[in-house]
């Protein structure tokens, strides 16, 4: 498809290598040698890339300190006939990345907006680590503001989808450790490394063994952490073991104070702990808070 010579132009989000240029998409390299412009993250470091495939195409910063302004600036250019591939220093764009307002406001603005699929560092992370795949949750980087962070980290350690979380090496150790106690020690994760490299790693184990690790061994790299949801059995055991806590006079009148009556107050309470109706009843008789 031509890309050129169109009366609105088209914005194409262009995924690049995360570490070995030999996963370049070929279709990425002829949309990015069609363009009218090329919006790179970085253009010191794109340009490697640029000369590598030999595309001529101009090249203008797009970044997440001009990402407001120069969207503005871009999607004029598109609506006057220009067509736009977006590139972000490594990976997929829109992913953890400015491009993000560019495709909100191309999107607002009537532009027809197109993905040049390849890779991405957080889907690479999950299909290799090892568990569950079929729901997932993408975090990027952990706010650096201290209440915020808090606040995310207590949603997490509710979560049941796996977690991707991306941490640069000099704050490894310390996300490790907030890890470590909010979620808990025993927590299956996968510490990915230098995805795509030659010395790409992915280390395996639970969140202590991954603090007591890189305590060891000094982070060196960028890193990918996927990190297994809560079990759903464990929750609702968790559940029960909590009701099983509350007396069980109180936790019928919990219900009774509901307006229930005692036989269906015995079918809930049942429920709560999960044990059969019939013990429940039975445990009322000896308690004598039964009637019969």
């Amino acid at each position: 498809m031509d890309t050129k010579n169109k009366e609105t132009g088209e914005l194409f989000l262009c995924a690049t290598p995360i570490g070995n240029l030999e996963d370049m998409p070929v279709r990425a390299v002829r949309i990015m040698k069609e363009a009218d412009l090329i919006a790179a993250e970085d253009t010191r470091n794109s340009i490697k890339l640029i000369n590598h495939f030999e595309i001529d195409t101009p090249m203008t910063s797009y970044h997440e300190y001009n990402k407001v302004d120069k969207a503005k600036v871009l999607v004029d250019k598109m609506l006057a006939g220009q067509t736009v591939a977006l590139i972000t220093d490594a990976g997929t764009p829109g992913i953890s990345d400015p491009g993000e307002e560019l495709v909100r406001q191309a999107v607002q603005a009537g532009i027809n907006v197109t993905s040049v699929p390849g890779p991405a560092a957080c889907i690479n992370a999950l299909i290799i680590s090892g568990l569950p795949t079929r729901r997932f949750v993408f975090e990027a980087f952990l706010p650096s503001d201290k209440k915020e962070r808090a606040a995310v980290l207590e949603e997490l350690s509710h979560e049941t989808r796996t977690m991707i979380i991306y941490e640069a090496p000099h704050r490894l150790c310390r996300t490790l450790a907030e890890l470590a106690e909010i979620l808990g020690g025993d927590r299956q994760i996968a510490v990915c490394k230098e995805l795509t490299k030659r010395h790409e790693t992915v280390y395996r184990s639970d969140i202590k063994g991954a603090v007591d690790y890189y305590n060891a061994n000094e982070p060196r790299g960028e890193y990918v952490l996927v990190i297994a949801g809560l079990n759903r059995e464990d929750i609702i055991r968790d559940k029960q073991d909590a009701w099983k806590e509350m007396p069980l006079e109180e936790h019928l009148k919990h219900y009774e104070s509901q307006g229930i009556e005692r036989r269906e107050a015995i079918k809930l309470v049942a429920k709560d702990r999960g044990v059969p109706k019939r013990e429940i009843y039975n445990m009322t008789l000896n308690l004598s808070l039964i009637h019969i």
